[in-house]
């Protein structure tokens, strides 16, 4: 076994203080606060065999430590086999001297991080939080791979709907949308159980060492080989994750006109007689089977055990719209009559997702006479409608009911094959 090195600094060892002499092929020690039903011991003694962490004399790992700037940098120069361009050298003044200058500076060589986002120097001691986790590791996999940096772009998912609490809930920078939507989409990082991201909190060594275990993995892969952030990218670009989430593909017309859900995307049109206006932002196909067997990430955003029925032979799609009434009296029959020709195939739906991600949908509730709607307000919203999960027979009709026609006031259609 190979004896690990330990260095004292105020009483305790610091991970990373010494430069990387990992060995691929050491054996990890046992940490007496690592037993075998740690939920990431099988990451921690990999990371360790593999030089990437060091333990503490008294014999422990600390898993739940707090994971430093300097640290994580460190982590990944060693865990990147990507080869720099050119060594960056003396990147941060603060760091003159300090143990993991080297690594940090071939962090910033692999494109993990830039000097440009710490003005006032690294700060080597400061806990990283999540969302700078989240940019490092989009950022190295971009550095190395073309693929990655284009699912970084403001054109692929800078306007997605990223499934956390805090998109609509507020606390995740529209900055970060891309960073987040990567490590989701891989796989690198998730969410907490109550669906929030925590781009303020920080990591633990365990938690680190899950993630370079991942982070080996995704970096030898290519970013469209991963179906959930596929399905952001699509979002981003187009406002549906209809064709990466089913077999499902926009017809092109004669002239060769994709009619894809795009050409509808913040159209606005009116209901007739001039009553309101409505405009369609997102349609998002979710892959659930059950209530507990959910296929993607976007599933996981609206559906849960106390969902409604559901229907295994469709996918329960979600439309995201906003309807601003014009109308004198809301509870006319005539704006009852166009709520329910809009409305004529959707429907409204509830689940513990809607207050976990802070969405607002349809609700149970009678809609018109509710007071959900009011005079000259928009109202934003997701309601549900379904699309079978078989392409066999498909054609137009499936699509007729609920589109909208900029011109007619009656139907846009999305024609699919």
């Amino acid at each position: 076994m190979k004896k690990v090195t330990q260095v004292l600094l105020s009483g305790a060892l610091v991970l990373g203080m010494l430069p990387f002499t990992g060995n691929a092929n050491a054996a990890a020690p046992s940490f007496k606060d690592v037993p075998a039903s740690h939920w990431a011991k099988a990451s921690i003694d990999a990371a360790v065999s593999k030089g990437y962490f060091k333990g503490y004399s008294d014999g422990t790992f600390k898993p739940g430590a707090t994971v430093t700037r300097a640290e994580f940098a460190a982590l990944l120069s060693r865990v990147s086999k990507a080869t720099p361009e050119l060594e960056q050298a003396n990147v941060f003044r603060d760091l003159t001297g300090h143990w993991s200058e080297a690594e940090v500076n071939r962090a910033v060589s692999l494109g993990f991080l830039k000097a440009s986002d710490y003005p006032n120097g690294f700060k080597p001691s400061t806990a990283l939080t999540r969302e700078e986790m989240a940019k490092w590791l989009s950022s190295g996999l971009a550095a190395q791979n073309e693929d990655f940096k284009q699912a970084l772009k403001d054109t692929d998912t800078a306007n997605t709907l990223v499934p956390v609490a805090e998109f609509y809930k507020g606390g995740l920078k529209k900055a970060a949308y891309p960073y987040v939507s990567v490590v989701l989409g891989t796989g690198l990082m998730a969410g907490y159980p109550d669906g929030t991201f925590g781009p303020g909190k920080t990591t633990t060594r365990a938690e680190a060492a899950v993630i370079l275990s991942r982070y080996q993995q995704v970096q030898e892969s290519k970013a469209d080989s991963y179906r959930d952030l596929n399905e952001m990218r699509e979002v981003g670009l187009t406002g549906t994750n209809l064709t990466s989430a089913t077999p499902y593909v926009f017809l092109k017309s004669e002239d060769g006109v994709i009619s894809s859900f795009d050409r509808i995307v913040g159209k606005t049109v009116k209901f007739r007689n001039n009553l309101g206006t409505l405009t369609p932002h997102r349609m998002i196909v979710t892959d659930a089977k059950s209530k507990t067997d959910i296929g993607n990430l976007y599933g996981k955003m609206f559906i849960d055990e106390s969902y409604g029925f559901m229907n295994h032979d469709y996918y329960d799609v979600f439309m995201e719209v906003t309807v601003t009434p014009s109308g004198d009296n809301l509870r006319n029959l005539i704006f009852h009559q166009e709520i329910a020709n809009i409305f004529t195939t959707v429907s409204n739906f509830n689940s513990g997702k809607v207050k976990t991600f802070g969405i607002t949908n349809l609700p149970i509730k009678e809609y018109v006479n509710s007071g959900f709607f009011k005079k000259e307000v928009p109202r934003t919203f997701w309601m549900k409608f379904l699309l079978k999960r078989s392409t066999e027979g498909s054609s137009n009709e499936t699509w007729k009911s609920f589109s909208i026609d900029k011109n007619t006031s009656t139907s846009f259609s999305l024609p699919l094959r």
